[in-house]
C-alpha cells in the first residue's frame, strides 16, 4: 500500500517508515498537521497512520476535516493517551484503529494488514501494453492471462512507467513510487531495478530507454 505517516518524532516516524518500507509498502513522511491537510488534499494513498499531538492542526482536527469533506480511507491514530475517554473521542472523530505509544512495531504492521484486509475487492483494471497486460486492481502482470512473477518493488517501478503511457518518468519519481516522498534512498537503486526489469521485458518486445540526465521510459518496440 501507500501509506501516509504525519508524525512530529523525527526518529519515532524514521523508524516506522523504515519498517513499513522493509515490509514493501511505499510511505510519505510529514511532520506537522498543516502540512499534512495540504499534502492529503492532492496525494493518492491508502492508509493514513496519525499522530494527535502534531505542531499546527492536531490530528484529531486533521481527522475531523478529512472525514467531513468525506474523505474514506483508513486512519490508524498514534498517541500518548492511554484513557478510555480519549479513545473513544478518537473512534467518534473517524479514526478505523487507535495505537497508544509506546508500541511494538509488529503490532503497528499487524494492524496495517488487518485494515488492508478490510478494503472491498475491486474491479479488474486492466491495462494492455504490447502482450502484457496489468491489472492496476490487483496490482498484477500478466501475458496470455497467466501471472508474471516480479518482485515487489520491480512491479511498482513498472506500474509507475506504465502510468506515463511512454513519457519520461525521472528517477525522483521513481523513488518517490515505491518508497515514499522523501525516502532515504539512493537514486542508484533505481538502475538496479530498471536493469533487472529490462531483462525480464525483453521476451516480450518492451523497452526501457534511458535519457541521461531526464528519466526512463517505457516503450513497445513497434513505438521505437
Amino acid at each position: 500500500m501507500r501509506i501516509t505517516l504525519v508524525e512530529d518524532n523525527v526518529g519515532l516516524a524514521k523508524g516506522i517508515a523504515y519498517r513499513l518500507q522493509d515490509a514493501g509498502h511505499a510511505v510519505d513522511v510529514l511532520h506537522d498537521g498543516d502540512a499534512a491537510a495540504a499534502f492529503l488534499k492532492g496525494c493518492v494513498s491508502d492508509l493514513i497512520i496519525l499522530d494527535i499531538n502534531l505542531p499546527g492542526t492536531d490530528g484529531l482536527s486533521l481527522l475531523k476535516a478529512l472525514r467531513a469533506g468525506g474523505d474514506p480511507r483508513p486512519v490508524i491514530l498514534l498517541t500518548a493517551r492511554a484513557e478510555t475517554e480519549d479513545r473513544v473521542i478518537g473512534l467518534d472523530a473517524g479514526a478505523d484503529d487507535y495505537l497508544i505509544k509506546p508500541f511494538e512495531m509488529a503490532e503497528l504492521e499487524a494492524r496495517v494488514r488487518a485494515l488492508s484486509r478490510r478494503r472491498a475487492t475491486p474491479q479488474r483494471q486492466l491495462q494492455h501494453i504490447g502482450p502484457l497486460q496489468f491489472d492496476a486492481a490487483a496490482r498484477q502482470l500478466m501475458a496470455d492471462d497467466q501471472p508474471l512473477d516480479l518482485p515487489r518493488r520491480e512491479l511498482s517501478i513498472f506500474e509507475c512507467l506504465l502510468a506515463a503511457r511512454g513519457r519520461l518518468v525521472t528517477k525522483t519519481a521513481l523513488l518517490d513510487h515505491v518508497y515514499g516522498t522523501g525516502a532515504d534512498v539512493e537514486e542508484q537503486v533505481v538502475e538496479v531495478y530498471i536493469s533487472r526489469i529490462r531483462s525480464r521485458l525483453k521476451p516480450f518486445g518492451l523497452v526501457i530507454k534511458a535519457q541521461r540526465g531526464l528519466g526512463y521510459q517505457l516503450l513497445h518496440e513497434a513505438q521505437t
